[in-house]
């Protein structure tokens, strides 16, 4: 259900990219607009029409490494993203043939070696341009810049560093504007980065706020009634007081994730990370303002309300998974504005978006062991304490493992079957951790972990890893469960049709039935996903696009060539048999009925010498 925009006035540009996100023929933002719900009216494509999907048309980008995050397009253009070198693309979507134009960024290539799992990056963000700068597209790179580039040619407006990799602080999160603001977070909490959101002016790239996790108030940015309406979440000094010394300064936080905002409550969300390191007994105390969903008034940066869902984390459940809002009547009865937030801690939080009071919290799986539930009057988790993670202590049968039940797939709501559509991981692990001083830019963890199938997957052959679910937030109920040979590790896309859309790590596309999970459709690509598909209209004909590429965490191994089963933070184990199912490349495929598309247009795959003005070929 998409947000309102009752007693809000946004700025100018603020509605033009409103009115954009409304358009069948745009995706302007990573999960299409503000409510982050990947949902999409359209309905071409539907049940009954599925089946005669076929490839219109595609794009090799020519990168290996894992290509996460989805494609914009904006009136008639596509605009595509890759991994480091983080080079982008426009594409005409009339004539895809031709590259309109190409940014490919000269870094430092020591970013490579402080990246955590993999180069990748999530995305592109778009702003619609004013009588004083034009249209842009808002990028960020593995050396902790961000960029904005015109949209029409793909020359650069301004470039600011964010981040210094000198003390392992990179970029892989995809920019986010509201108003004439866009916002960037912070990667780098396995190498003892102490996290930041920040809020740049688009037309110039100046700072106009930044928000730390940790520290003290004045740089966590804390609100008056910050938490007014759940003083028990904590209120002030909790940035200092519940880390031990100077810890906090190392502390981990980082948000690397999605954001939602709500133009009526004027609320950015997020959700910041995990502490630093992993090693739980080097840091005592909560450890706040990590692994917490964040209420932040987009202009001042001021947080009105943070909720903590992991204290004092023992297992790298960082917090920074996809925000999803929808208006709906809670138990009672009650017309409530929610936020819904899969959890890698293996819960799925829903909180009143106006004040971040607790509205529900169910576990994802059955299988979940590191809690036994969440208080929902306290708002905190209640532990196991057979499966805590101690020095001298090798924990074993963790579920979730530190990749979490849920990490950074966008995920998607079903306004009409109130249904989240949920990609999951089903991974255990074993935890042993030891300690180690901290080195700027060098990593700082403290564990390590062997991962493998959850109860419910095949541990002998090292396979279902992975599920996809659909959730009803109020009823706390899965309406159904399927299981995948691997992590759904890259997200959902739902639509009008009827349908909930999906890439595997081991290179499908997918189509399931909203209702009751039934797969009606697939597609193989060239390489295994970690991306979500988007859809969009053109000419009257509705298109489905998806990035291939493997890699990211789950796909370190195959990507570095990694044996050991704990390399790759654990990785390597659990996926060690995805190489019999895929290899790198990166490339966009674009689908449609019938496979109709531009190129139905025989003349535009042809060369004739009257065609040389227009190419611009001599």
């Amino acid at each position: 259900m998409s947000i309102q925009m009752a007693g809000s006035s946004p700025a100018s540009a603020n509605d033009k990219l409103i009115e954009l996100s409304k358009s069948n023929e745009n995706w302007v933002m990573p999960g299409k607009d503000y409510s982050s719900d990947n949902y999409s009216p359209l309905s071409e494509i539907n049940r009954d029409t599925v089946k005669r999907l076929r490839p219109a048309w595609s794009f090799s980008t020519g990168i290996l490494n894992g290509h996460e995050g989805a494609p914009l397009v904006v009136n008639g253009v596509m605009y595509v993203h890759t991994p480091y070198p983080n080079t982008t693309f426009a594409l005409d979507l009339d004539d895809p043939q031709k590259i309109l134009w190409e940014d490919k960024p000269k870094q430092n290539p020591a970013a490579r070696a402080v990246a955590c799992c993999d180069v990748v990056n999530r995305g592109l963000a778009y702003w619609p341009g004013d009588d004083k700068t034009p249209p842009l597209i808002l990028k960020t790179q593995l050396d902790g810049h961000v960029v904005a580039l015109n949209a029409k040619t793909g020359e650069r407006v301004w470039d600011i560093e964010n981040s210094d990799i000198k003390v392992g602080s990179t970029l892989t999160i995809a920019p986010y504007v509201v108003k004439d603001l866009v916002f960037v977070g912070s990667s780098g909490a396995e190498l003892g980065v102490r996290g930041y959101a920040t809020a740049y002016d688009v037309h110039t790239g100046e700072q106009k706020w930044r928000a730390y996790a940790t520290g003290p108030d004045k740089d966590i940015l804390l609100a008056d009634d910050f938490n007014d309406a759940n003083p028990h979440y904590g209120q002030k000094n909790l940035g200092l007081e519940t880390w031990e010394g100077d810890a906090w300064k190392i502390g981990g936080g980082t948000n690397w994730g999605w954001y939602a905002y709500d133009p009526g409550t004027n609320l950015l969300y997020y959700g910041t990370g995990n502490p630093a390191p992993w090693n739980e007994t080097m840091r005592p105390g909560d450890n706040k303002w990590t692994m917490s969903i964040m209420g932040r008034d987009v202009d001042t940066g001021k947080a009105k309300f943070a909720y903590q869902k992991t204290p004092h984390d023992e297992w790298d459940f960082a917090g920074v998974n996809v925000m999803m809002l929808s208006d709906q009547k809670d138990k009672d009865g009650k017309e409530r504005k929610l936020l819904t937030h899969p959890d890698r801690n293996g819960i799925v939080y829903t909180l009143d978006r106006t004040n971040g009071s607790l509205v529900s919290a169910d576990k994802m799986d059955d299988t979940v062991n590191v809690f036994t539930h969440v208080d929902l009057k306290k708002g905190v988790p209640v532990r196991d304490p057979e499966y805590a993670t101690y020095m001298d202590h090798k924990g074993t049968d963790i579920c979730p493992s530190a990749m979490g039940y849920h990490n950074q797939g966008h995920d998607s709501y079903d306004p009409e079957r109130k249904a989240f559509m949920l990609g999951i991981n089903h991974i255990c692990m074993d935890w042993e951790p030891f300690m180690l001083p901290y080195r700027a830019g060098q990593f700082f963890v403290g564990a390590t972990l062997n991962m493998y199938p959850g109860p419910k997957g095949d541990r002998q052959n090292s396979l279902g890893l992975g599920q996809i679910k659909s959730y009803n937030a109020i009823t706390g109920k899965m309406n159904w469960e399927k299981m995948e040979r691997f992590s759904v590790w890259g997200g959902t896309m739902t639509t009008k049709g009827g349908l909930v859309f999906y890439g595997t790590l081991d290179g499908f596309i997918k189509a399931r039935n909203s209702d009751n999970g039934d797969l009606v459709w697939q597609f193989k690509l060239p390489s295994g996903v970690i991306g979500y598909p988007i859809t969009y209209e053109r000419a009257g004909v509705q298109y489905v696009a998806i990035m291939y590429g493997v890699g990211g965490w789950p796909g370190v191994g195959l990507v570095f060539d990694l044996q050991d089963p704990t390399a790759g933070l654990g990785a390597v184990g659990a996926f060690k048999n995805l190489a019999h199912y895929t290899q790198m490349g990166g490339g966009v495929m674009v689908f449609s009925i019938d496979g109709k598309g531009p190129y139905d247009n025989l003349a535009l795959g042809e060369y004739t010498p009257e065609q040389k003005r227009a190419d611009g070929t001599q």
